[in-house]
């Protein structure tokens, strides 16, 4: 299993990006969709959390193929979805990843927001993660892949018209205000010889793009999402994943890739298991026993942004 632990600093504060951060995954969601790939969302609804309160549990399928390297589709359906599941009980989410023919992949993401430019070593409050596993990401100054750029996404001539921000400046991190953190620690385990040690880092490389893409995309779109509330926001929500879902069963159909070619598989393992949840602190009426193999199983989104 490798673990690492991201850091990434937004020129916002933690409640404005609780507006951006469900924004800016609905949008970047319907934009990655098509031609029979995408975020296809399978249920959102409300959860409470014994401990961090009231939030949303979101459970999406993420169709993939031309995402993966030649050497993963070796061993990979031609068509497959990738489960994931979220808990959001801002400003704490856990998000977690399977797919369902492969028992030995999985993938956990814990995050926290705080409002602080990325100095809290042990945020998770547990064991501190080591120095050598954190990356501090940087959403001016870090290289993306070119097919990602957009020169209205770029932080260095962005604008505000709503909040006046922008510009960023290349030490921005050390003075700006205000300024928030996502802290992320990603987990991700694939245990099948000699595939394990690529495996796991081809995800962590796509996870650390999908960051600061995702996180750049965020504050880019500030104009758009800004002063929106919780209500409008989650309409907003509603109505781009009606848009997504359609538009990834479009694509499908078109490409003739109808329901019954696509595998169905009985079992999945998962981090977002029940036992594994309870150690979280998650319990939920909503969860299924990954030992019921007659129980619909739930998508790692190597084109969006984790929760």
């Amino acid at each position: 299993m490798l673990m690492k632990e991201y850091r990434v600093c937004m020129p916002l504060t933690v409640d404005e990006y609780r507006i951006g951060q469900l924004y800016m995954i609905s949008k970047h969601s319907c934009e990655q969709s098509g031609g029979g790939e995408g975020v296809e969302v399978v249920r959102n609804e409300s959860d409470i959390h014994p401990q961090h309160g009231p939030g949303q549990m979101t459970e999406k399928r993420i169709y993939l193929s031309s995402k993966l390297p030649s050497w993963a589709k070796a061993f990979v359906p031609r068509f497959f979805y990738v489960t994931e599941k979220a808990w959001n009980f801002y400003p704490y989410t856990i998000t977690g990843a399977c797919v369902s023919f492969l028992p030995k992949f999985s993938i956990r993401i814990e995050t926290r927001f705080e409002n602080n430019n990325g100095d809290n070593n042990n945020v998770f409050g547990d064991t501190p993660t080591p120095a050598e596993h954190v990356s501090l990401l940087d959403i001016l100054n870090d290289p993306i892949p070119e097919k990602h750029y957009k020169e209205s996404e770029d932080l260095s001539r962005w604008q505000s018209s709503k909040t006046g921000r922008g510009p960023l400046e290349k030490d921005w991190r050390d003075d700006h205000k205000p300024i928030m953190c996502s802290y992320k620690r990603v987990q991700c385990s694939f245990e099948v010889y000699g595939f394990q040690t690529r495996t796991e880092e081809f995800i962590h490389r796509n996870i650390r793009d999908i960051l600061l893409v995702g996180h750049r995309q965020a504050v880019a779109w500030i104009d758009e999402w800004h002063g929106l509330s919780l209500d409008e926001v989650r309409e907003y929500e509603r109505k781009m994943q009606e848009t997504t879902n359609s538009k990834v069963k479009s694509s499908q159909n078109n490409t003739g890739t109808p329901a019954a070619s696509r595998p169905v598989f009985s079992r999945s393992i998962s981090v977002t298991d029940e036992r594994s949840l309870k150690k979280m602190g998650v319990t939920t009426a909503s969860m299924s026993d990954p030992s019921d193999s007659s129980v619909p199983h739930s998508p790692i989104r190597l084109n969006s942004t984790p929760e």
